[in-house]
């Protein structure tokens, strides 16, 4: 059988690994075994984060709405109903951010769903 020397390609494996646990804690980014098993951890975790994120940032537009119309008696839900009735399509990130910057503007559209 012939022989096949693996130096090169194992290194150039390791070091790959290990240069993605660049910053983990501990032996978590020295020892090749633990490295491993973090790095694939941690890639599963960010491939869920991603998801996650599209759901926090929502839930937070839509706190901000919510918290903008407290003032004027109105909830969630009847000011969303109100925007779909008189066919305003704007999304909850552009309302979230005109509920914090520019409240004049917000007012107007809250004058609107009524």
């Amino acid at each position: 059988m012939i022989r096949v020397k693996r130096g090169n390609v194992a290194r150039k494996r390791r070091k790959n690994i290990l240069k993605l646990a660049k910053g983990f804690r501990g032996s978590h980014s020295s020892l090749f075994r633990t490295a491993k098993q973090q790095v694939l951890k941690s890639l599963r975790y960010s491939y869920v984060g991603r998801k996650n994120k599209k759901r926090d940032y929502r839930r937070l537009w839509i706190v901000r709405i919510n918290a903008a119309l407290i003032p004027f008696g109105l909830t969630y839900s009847q000011f969303i109903c109100g925007l779909k009735k008189s066919h305003i399509g704007l999304n909850r990130k552009m309302l979230g951010q005109i509920a914090v910057v520019d409240n004049n503007a917000f007012e107007q559209l809250i004058n609107i769903t009524k």
